[in-house]
């Protein structure tokens, strides 16, 4: 993985958070709120498991066992 690609992945998982967050918030203005977060909870999963992968990709890459590349 080169480090364009990593900065990419960080800003499409920032993006995923917010958009979590916007669907909950629009969805809230006209369904309950346990169906709001069914909707915004799928999207909401995606992106920690995408920030999972990016911090265990970065600690590989700190502690020297993987390198992310230029």
């Amino acid at each position: 993985m080169d480090r364009s690609r990593f900065v990419t992945l960080s800003i499409l998982a920032f993006g995923l958070i917010l958009v979590s967050f916007v669907i909950l918030g629009f969805s809230r203005l006209v369904l309950p709120f346990r169906t709001a977060r069914l909707l915004a909870g799928p999207v909401g999963l995606v992106a920690f498991g995408l920030v999972c992968y990016l911090l265990v990709r970065a600690v590989l890459s700190a502690l020297g066992l993987v390198e992310i590349e230029e």
